[in-house]
């Protein structure tokens, strides 16, 4: 195959779906341009995981698509391609470590998010492919039912196929701004409107505003819509400056969002002492008010609770904090006991889609084929990444979608018969 009969794709954003489906259709033999709005790729992959870059996790691909829930299984092709062990072995190819972590998360060794960028910076040079920065994408340019090309700073770009990987609608500082939604919509795809997910809760309440920072291990995090109890975790919650996040939040947040846009009634339930039943509880706390009866609640409950908590506590049970433990009373104590494994957040609102891990929402993956990531309306059109309706929980997961789709579609672009070019612009690699 020569160079002028040989697939012209162009990719469209550069973060973890574009780099991966530039790379592998450059692999199948395919000349491809990437283009990128920003000044440099892979902004979102370096602020990853905090800085870390959680790439994917090392479960089962079943257990893997349950995490993103009723439309987990549009990935299952994508996944049976190209998975987390796949990935794995990519990056060690290509110079990179990596190691897995508690909850079967998967980092780079070296713990540095910005050289899973330059790693794949460095694999699309090898293959053949080119980035072009600070180009973004105005306009997909459609001939008989097919994309001939693109407008991206005022010029035509021709293709034989075009892949839209331009992420969400999430952190925009990135580039993530939602230019794939309108690109899409021009050449007639349903847009399921995009809305926050993996994202801070907001409680108004000013009682909590000074637990700002403080960071809880090992509670059991309980999610109430209208009363009702809806799921529950256990694990790490934080406290911010105006409500709740760290990872057992973010991973309620979707069904948290909905319900609040649905106008419902939604409470956190904090359980700060899920090891011990009420039982237990009890036994211990009249253990402790006897034997050290005579010093004050607010050092007496230290031992239960972190220093800002017990304040907290003792104000919203109304307990004055110098009373000595042996001066509480069993109604006191029942109040006590119930706090701790019940301390009621409500919920009012979440934080803007700009500071929401991922985008739920997006292309509707009922107009996609999952065996190659194809437009169901046009056959040289393809996704992949955040900008298809597909969103799972923390975890690396997401990361996991984003790589398997970008690969898939990337590999199946390549092998698109060419359509007549008919752009002026031939500057394609």
């Amino acid at each position: 195959m020569t160079d002028k009969t040989k697939p012209r794709i162009i990719v469209v954003g550069g973060g973890a779906a574009g780099l991966m489906a530039a790379g592998a259709a450059a692999e199948a033999g395919a000349r491809v341009l990437l283009l990128e709005k920003m000044k440099q790729p892979g902004r979102k992959l370096t602020i990853t995981g905090k800085g870390r870059c959680n790439l994917t996790n090392s479960a089962e691909i079943s257990d893997c698509i349950a995490h993103f829930g009723s439309n987990g299984r549009f990935l299952r092709q994508a996944f049976h391609r190209f998975f987390n062990h796949d990935l794995v072995d990519f990056f060690a190819e290509n110079g990179l470590a990596t190691v897995t972590e508690r909850g079967g998360r998967i980092f780079p060794a070296n713990g540095k998010a910005p050289e899973v960028v330059k790693v794949m910076r460095q694999w699309l040079k090898k293959c053949g492919a080119t980035i072009r920065l600070s180009s973004p994408v105005e306009k997909l340019l459609l001939k008989d039912d097919l994309i001939i090309g693109v407008v991206a700073t005022g010029e035509e770009f021709p293709s034989t196929a075009v892949i839209l990987a331009t992420g969400g609608a999430s952190y925009p500082a990135t580039g993530s701004t939602g230019d794939g939604y309108r690109l899409a919509e021009s050449v007639g795809h349903n847009i399921i409107p995009p809305h926050p997910a993996l994202v801070p809760l907001v409680c108004t309440a000013t009682t909590f505003k000074k637990l700002a920072g403080l960071s809880l291990r090992n509670v059991a995090v309980r999610l109430f819509i209208n009363n009702k109890k809806v799921s529950e975790l256990f694990g790490e919650l934080l406290f911010t400056e105006d409500g709740i996040s760290g990872p057992t939040t973010l991973t309620l947040s979707g069904r948290a969002v909905e319900a609040l846009e649905n106008r419902d009634k939604v409470c956190i339930s904090l359980d700060l002492k899920p090891a011990l039943n009420e039982k237990k509880l009890e036994a211990r706390l009249l253990r402790d008010f006897q034997t050290r009866g005579k010093e004050s609640l607010s050092t007496l409950l230290r031992g239960l609770l972190p220093r800002e908590l017990v304040t907290t506590c003792l104000e919203l049970n109304s307990i004055d904090p110098q009373r000595q433990g042996h001066q509480v009373t069993a109604g006191e104590r029942k109040c006590l006991r119930a706090w701790l494994k019940d301390f009621r957040l409500p919920i009012t609102s979440h934080r803007p889609l700009a500071e929401a891990i991922i985008t739920a929402g997006g292309i509707d993956s009922k107009e996609i084929d999952p065996k190659t990531m194809a437009s169901r309306h046009l056959k040289n059109l393809f996704f992949a990444g955040e900008l298809i309706d597909i969103q799972a929980d923390t975890g690396g997961y997401n990361l996991q979608a984003a790589f398997s789709t970008g690969h898939l579609a990337g590999k199946a672009a390549a092998c698109v018969s060419a359509p007549t070019l008919t752009a002026k612009n031939l500057s394609l690699p």
